[in-house]
């Protein structure tokens, strides 16, 4: 029996479900508010990007995590997630405000999320137990 074969413990497939699901209070409100440009949004954004690009990130942020739940396409969704966050680590890092940290721990929980419910993920990162 291979790694892939193998049944999870139902502890992981609900704490890797838990996980990803704990990212829609990241993505979700984070996506609306560049699509939506509430008042006051946009004083705050155009600080570190063009008005203009607000949507589109929103857009790609919203698409990306749609395809990180769905079950056939949460490898895309995973590595497109991970690409907008390396994104927001580098605006963070050139604004100099320290809030780098949480772009990495999103994306650390979101892959997390996907080792303990998806053995294919655990076969590509395994961890030696000795």
């Amino acid at each position: 029996m291979t790694t892939t074969d193998s049944p999870l413990p139902k502890w992981q497939i609900v704490t890797g479900r838990a996980l990803s699901g704990l990212l829609a209070l990241v993505f979700l409100p984070s996506a609306f508010f560049k699509i939506a440009q509430p008042p006051g949004f946009l004083d705050g954004w155009t600080k570190s990007y063009p008005a203009g690009a607000a949507r589109p990130l929103g857009l790609i942020e919203l698409l990306a995590f749609v395809l990180y739940l769905v079950p056939k396409t949460r490898y895309l969704g995973g590595l497109l997630l991970l690409a907008y966050l390396g994104g927001a680590v580098a605006t963070h890092v050139h604004a100099d405000d320290g809030k780098w940290v949480v772009a990495v721990v999103v994306g650390i929980v979101a892959w997390a999320g996907l080792y303990l419910r998806d053995p294919k993920v655990r076969a590509l990162l395994p961890i030696a137990r000795e």
